[in-house]
């Protein structure tokens, strides 16, 4: 494997990267926001609440897999710019390995202590029955979502971006093809049709629901089943891709290698993980505050935040291979082009996300009453959409920070400094909105936090990248 990103013109490298990115970014989101429109068209707000209500648990996983992912990503991009080829693949193959353990181990914990753990957050009645009936389908699928998601990434930093877009795109194709499939069945289906105004759509999905006749609706665990399928399909599909590029090794590894590489490993994922896992603690703590202003608010910040996932996309489309060609020229000794693909994107991003403030705060009522037909939810949904996207651009300039110090090294000031923003600033503004019963103060908590919080990790990562070696060749700091 050659180092793909150490050569030829960074903006030119970076808009086509970005441009093959784009479609995966796209679908990345289609996953939130298919099953948010199937199941909003549940008719009623439990579901959707419900959806709400699994964020804290989906983010830990998350956070699990994108630490130790990300860990693999930059280790295993530093090593092909350095040129050493077997420590890329010993990274890989000794990394899956780790994913596939925790993967496990997030299922058992998930099915024993789901109950109690919702329970806490704020769920009750009907909405707990839903969010155990979807988490109970989730957590037996679990691993597929660990091999998947760090799957993709190191298929981009090995530089192959267009075939990780096109995993992704395939497993959002089997998820919508699923989705209405389990969560209404076959007869629910072609009732569904009957309320579209396209005819050509209409009758798609009465064939479609004619074809899967004997199968029954499941409602938001429909949900949960289309995901861990869709995902298997790509971890699969993966892992034989990474099989295909040398990357990845099915032969046993010397205990004494294998640990030294989860040593490695480790030393990346562990800040990475640290920092991260404050975000499902963080999103505990705005649940309950949010459950606290009733359902509606719970679904409406639920829609709000599938439909924010959309605004990202293409700032997406630039970050996700961010780290990576970071982590490639800092391996070759190539500073300058570490500074200058951190100073393109971070401009296109900040522009990107501005735009996108004015366009949702002009449209943003269409588009809420598009994706649930609860007049109280959309109303809210249009309240975190005027507010919250303000701060879009200095969040997503906060992450890029975070992608230029882990490519280059330094994971546990990535750690620190995510970490300030949600204890210092977001945790304590929800807080206090919670306490003085100001519902609009939750979206405005989230806005400081960005905004204030985002800027201060931006300018640091920025002051660290300025202070690399300014000739290229010369030895890592």
């Amino acid at each position: 494997m050659e180092a793909e990103y150490t050569r030829g013109s960074i903006p030119a490298m970076m808009l086509k990267t970005a441009a093959a990115m784009l479609a995966s970014t796209l679908a990345m989101s289609g996953y939130n926001i298919a099953d948010t429109y199937f199941v909003g068209q549940l008719g009623s707000r439990e579901p959707l609440a419900a959806m709400g209500f699994t964020f804290p648990v989906v983010m830990l996983a998350g956070c699990l897999f994108g630490g130790f992912g990300g860990g693999c990503m930059a280790l295993m991009a530093q090593a092909l710019g350095a040129g050493k080829e077997e420590e890329a693949r010993l990274t890989v193959s000794s990394g899956m390995f780790l994913i596939t353990l925790i993967s496990g181990c997030i299922t058992m914990l998930g099915l024993l202590f789901a109950a109690p753990l919702y329970t806490m957050l704020g769920a009750t009645g009907e909405t707990l029955l839903l969010v155990e009936g979807y988490m109970g389908i989730w957590f037996l699928g679990c691993v597929t979502a660990g091999i998947s998601m760090p799957g993709n990434h190191l298929l981009i930093a090995a530089g192959r971006p267009v075939i990780s877009s096109l995993m992704t795109i395939l497993g959002l194709a089997v998820n919508v093809l699923l989705d209405p499939i389990f969560i209404f069945g076959g007869e629910g289906i072609r009732h569904f049709a009957q309320g579209l105004s396209s005819p050509l759509a209409s009758g798609g999905l009465q064939a479609w629901g004619r074809l899967f006749a004997f199968v029954p609706g499941m409602g938001i665990r429909g949900a949960a089943l289309a995901t861990i399928l869709s995902q298997a399909v790509s971890a699969c599909l993966l892992l034989v891709l990474l099989s295909r590029l040398k990357l990845l090794s099915f032969r046993p590894i010397p205990l004494k290698s294998l640990f030294r590489s989860w040593q490695r490993i480790g030393s990346y994922a562990i800040p990475s993980i640290l920092g991260m896992l404050l975000l499902p603690l963080t999103n505990a703590i705005t649940t309950r505050v949010t459950s606290s202003f009733g359902d509606a608010m719970v679904a409406a910040t639920a829609a709000g935040s599938r439909l924010e996932s959309v605004t990202f996309v293409l700032p997406m489309a630039f970050g996700i291979p961010l780290m990576s060609i970071v982590a490639q020229n800092y391996g070759a000794h190539l500073y300058s082009r570490v500074k200058q693909a951190f100073r393109f994107a971070s401009f296109c991003a900040f522009s990107i996300l501005g735009l996108s403030a004015v366009f949702l705060f002009l449209a943003i009522r269409p588009i809420a009453a598009a994706f649930t037909p609860v007049p109280e939810v959309q109303s809210m949904v249009v309240e975190y959409m005027t507010i919250i996207p303000w701060g879009f651009g200095m969040l997503e300039l906060a992450r890029y920070g975070g992608f230029a110090l882990t490519g280059t090294g330094h994971p546990k000031l990535d750690a620190i400094l995510k970490g300030g923003r949600l204890v210092l600033i977001l945790i304590p503004c929800s807080l206090l909105a919670g306490a003085l019963h100001w519902r609009l103060g939750v979206f405005y908590a989230r806005l400081v936090a960005d905004l204030l919080g985002g800027g201060i990790c931006w300018g640091w990562a920025a002051w660290h990248v300025h202070r690399l070696p300014s000739v290229d060749g010369a030895p890592s700091p």
